[in-house]
């Protein structure tokens, strides 16, 4: 997730720490594109239904007055049988006429009975016990009546929701304060600590009453987790000495969950959260190369975008003495050797996939370091096959990282599906396996490279010296450099598709392609990341490399999960439908159909609908991010296409890529636009598909810090402009959207 689009603070999101020489698969564009017509769509009239006035109390949702009685679905159905909503810039969220979409769950909202109304004005405290900021990835665990897992409960469940960041300028998160907050140095320790509590997950009962969906603020489910909150290491790296710290001497636990975007739900009950882009929080001295000797933790910390001299995100090491500030400064302060009296290993403890079993909140959450350390988006399951080994895929979203897979030591036992201790089986997938990396080749077949102290590669990199498989996996970026894997244009959420097992990959943008690459970080684009062109937003802003993204998808050959080969195509490409069709346009996408940026992308386990969200700052002059829904085919169901980008230097540089069937209005359309500045993200359903709930995050962020004490400066008032909450700062939120003919979303 980029929560900064739209403000040109790229750092945040797409660190540049990728400086190895791997082998790209060259693919070519005509990069000659000319200045693009903008499609300036509407909104409204009878093929939208905007999110419109709700009065409704704090954690709630649904409309004022209830639906008369939803008649019964029609015998037959047709998937993306809607209309299709078009692009626009409203201040609201607009779905298909014949859906209604409610604010159910938003920031500020009270988990606990004793929390009160959320007053929005930044003067709230007690953030641990509330909704927390920038709502992403979510995940649905279904209740009985009698507050038992279910996995056919639709009407009660949990959604456990990751809260990522907070939307800040100039270190503050100024809505959050009473005037914007702080934007120098030092930061005040209040300040800090409201930050740090709306970072992190939370898990929230949710359920139907009187047909309307509302929270359940006193449920013994409810729960944060913070930036704060204690998590045990699991797998190869616990009790490791790079996880050594003043607060784990021994290295076996770590503070906090931080920056957390895409999820995944196991077979066997329990939700994983990626730690996304964590580095910036972090500070290092500008003289801790030399604290260090120089040694091999140096490389580490450059490669994970922390060079000395590196500033924080938000200034959370200056909040004051207490060890709780401390540990954002990753600096070699102490005098022992391992690193026990200061932080100096902190950051190693952050960009694992966590554990949460939110069933059961006596239970800490685990980092399962075994699946590597990097910039973690969703964790997605691959076919789930009794007697076989479960695939985990993963991407690294930073530009030029690589797509990741899992495959556990174990075989998948049914039984684990209704384990007592689901913690224990995720021990027992997700702590003994092996990792891999993806290595994609020119003709559209690729490889799984084991990430192994025992491959020569890695054994015998002179870049970084690995000590042991623990090594390897806390640095698991050096290990795929050594292995030469594919550099992709930054890998976001991934999901497997029901029909067929094949995995989805939003790729969603890259900055750094170039026809003619100069200095590293850039790159020249190659089969798999094959577009490299000039994208032209609003007046004159040239837009450079692989601006609009795409979806990449991949087939494991015969041996299913445990496959060390695969065949892969592109899906999609984002974007505008005025654009070049025979360069940029390549999925001859419609005004119905156009989107930028992919981000988080979710197959529909009941109706297998693809469905696909925007974090787009690209395309955001002519619409609002947007959410679309899709019937994909299978990998080769496409075409060859050669792309040739003429060269400033002379000759040509030719690139086969490989494209998915051009989609139709039957396959393919725009289901909702969210609200101004906003990113839409993360989806669950209930088991019957009939109900679905959407993240809308950020909206508002373009407003600028000094214009925070007045609300007609802001670009968004949403969701208050909606009828819901106190107040007129924008917050992100939950929400939920039904048919109103009671039938399955998308149909």
């Amino acid at each position: 997730m980029n929560p900064h689009a739209d403000r040109s603070l790229d750092a945040f999101n797409d660190e540049d720490s990728n400086t190895s020489d791997n082998p790209t698969i060259h693919s070519v564009l005509d990069a000659r594109l000319s200045r693009r017509t903008l499609l300036r769509g509407g909104v409204g009239g009878a093929a939208t239904a905007l999110l419109g006035s709700l009065a409704l109390a704090a954690c709630g949702g649904g409309d004022d007055d209830d639906p008369a009685p939803a008649p019964a679905p029609a015998p037959t159905e047709k998937l993306l049988g809607f209309t299709a909503v078009s692009k626009g810039l409203a201040d609201s969220v607009v779905v298909p006429a014949g859906y209604t979409a409610s604010v159910l769950y938003a920031l500020g909202d009270p988990l606990t009975a004793a929390a009160g109304a959320y007053a929005n004005d930044g003067s709230d405290a007690d953030m641990e016990d509330r909704a927390g900021d920038h709502h992403d990835g979510m995940e649905w665990f279904g209740l009985s009546a009698s507050g038992a897992p279910s996995t056919t409960s639709n009407d009660r469940g949990l959604l456990a929701v990751n809260h990522e960041a907070t939307t800040d300028e100039r270190l503050s998160s100024f809505f959050l304060h009473p005037n914007g907050g702080t934007s120098m140095l030092p930061r005040p320790a209040a300040e800090v600590d409201k930050e740090t509590a709306v970072h992190g997950i939370a898990v929230v009962e949710v359920r139907k009453n009187a047909g309307r969906w509302e929270c359940v603020k006193d449920s013994a489910f409810n729960r944060r987790l913070t930036a704060l909150s204690e998590i045990e290491i699991a797998g190869p790296a616990r009790g490791h000495a790079l996880l050594v710290t003043k607060f784990s001497i021994d290295g076996t636990k770590t503070r906090g969950t931080l920056n957390n975007c895409g999820t995944g739900k196991t077979p066997w009950g329990t939700f994983l959260t990626g730690e996304e882009n964590w580095f910036g929080y972090f500070t290092r001295g500008a003289a801790d190369d030399a604290a260090r000797g120089n040694d091999k933790s140096v490389t580490s910390l450059r490669r994970y975008g922390r060079n000395q001299g590196a500033a924080s995100r938000h200034g959370w090491e200056t909040g004051g003495a207490d060890d709780k500030y401390a540990r954002w400064n990753n600096s070699k302060l102490g005098a022992s050797a391992d690193g026990s009296d200061d932080y100096r290993n902190e950051m190693n403890g952050m960009g694992y996939i966590v554990e949460i079993d939110p069933y059961d909140k006596t239970r800490p959450a685990k980092k399962r370091s075994a699946l590597g350390r990097f910039a973690h988006e969703s964790a997605a399951f691959g076919k789930v096959t009794a007697g076989q080994p479960l695939a985990v895929y993963m991407g690294d979203d930073s530009r030029n990282e690589y797509i990741y897979k899992w495959v556990s030591a174990a075989s998948w036992e049914t039984a684990d599906a209704s384990a007592a201790d689901r913690l224990a089986a995720g021990d027992k997938y997700l702590d003994s396996g092996k990792l891999y990396v993806a290595i994609f080749a020119a003709d559209g077949t690729g490889q799984w490279v084991e990430l192994s102290i025992a491959h020569p590669a890695i054994a015998g990199s002179v870049t970084y010296a690995f000590a042991d498989a623990a090594d390897v996996v806390v640095n698991a970026r050096l290990a795929a450099d050594a292995v030469g894997a594919t550099r992709m244009d930054r890998p976001e959420w991934c999901s497997a598709n029901p029909a067929n097992g094949e995995i989805y990959f939003a790729l969603t943008n890259n900055s750094n392609r170039r026809v003619e690459p100069g200095a590293s970080p850039q790159l020249a684009p190659d089969g798999a990341n094959p577009r490299a062109y000039t994208d032209i937003k609003g007046a004159a802003t040239a837009q450079t490399g692989n601006p609009n993204g795409h979806v990449l998808r991949i087939k494991e050959d015969a041996a299913g999960a445990a496959a060390t080969s695969f065949t892969w195509d592109v899906y999609l490409f984002g974007a505008e439908s005025s654009a070049a069709p025979g360069a940029v346009n390549l999925s001859s996408l419609t005004a119905d159909q156009d989107f930028s940026s992919p981000d988080g992308l979710v197959f529909s386990p009941a109706t297998g609908i693809c469905w696909f969200q925007t974090d787009d700052g690209a395309y955001t002059d002519v619409t609002n991010c947007m959410m679309l829904a899709g019937l994909p085919g299978q990998v080769g169901d496409g075409k060859k296409v050669t792309l040739n980008y003429p060269k400033a230097t002379g000759g040509t540089l030719t690139v086969d890529t490989f494209v998915g069937k051009t989609p139709t209005a039957d396959t393919l359309k725009r289901f909702l636009v969210g609200p101004v500045g906003c990113e839409i993200t993360g989806l669950a359903e209930t088991p019957d598909g009939k109900t679905m709930f959407v993240n809308v995050q950020h909206p508002g962020e373009t407003t600028a810090m000094a214009d925070v004490g007045d609300p007609t400066k802001y670009t968004s008032q949403w969701p208050s402009n909606a009828g819901y909450g106190a107040g007129q700062r924008p917050r992100s939120a939950t929400i939920v959207i039904t048919k109103d003919d009671g039938g399955r979303i998308g149909s």
